[in-house]
């Protein structure tokens, strides 16, 4: 089940944005840097924000899974967080 993400991090100096290891966008206001991810698993998901924490001390993240895509029945379906999908 592939899932993609939404990386915000704030309240963190430029020194430790140079350390995050993803690619990403720097922000001014109320963010500091946003990031779209793609994980192959929930298990890869949870290992990068362990990851992350190692850099980023003191939690100032939040990542947002925005889509699940995953293979039933030979077809390809996507849901989007916090939304059921609609019966065929």
């Amino acid at each position: 089940m592939e899932i993609e993400a939404i990386l915000l991090v704030w309240g963190v100096r430029d020194e430790v944005l140079e350390k995050l290891p993803v690619e990403g966008y720097w922000l001014y206001g109320e963010y500091d840097f946003i990031a779209k991810l793609e994980f192959r698993d929930e298990f890869e998901m949870e290992e990068f924000m362990r990851d992350l924490k190692s850099v980023i001390h003191g939690g100032t993240f939040k990542l947002m899974p925005a889509m699940i895509s995953a293979v039933k029945n030979g077809e390809e379906t996507s849901v989007v967080e916090g939304l059921k999908p609609s019966a065929p």
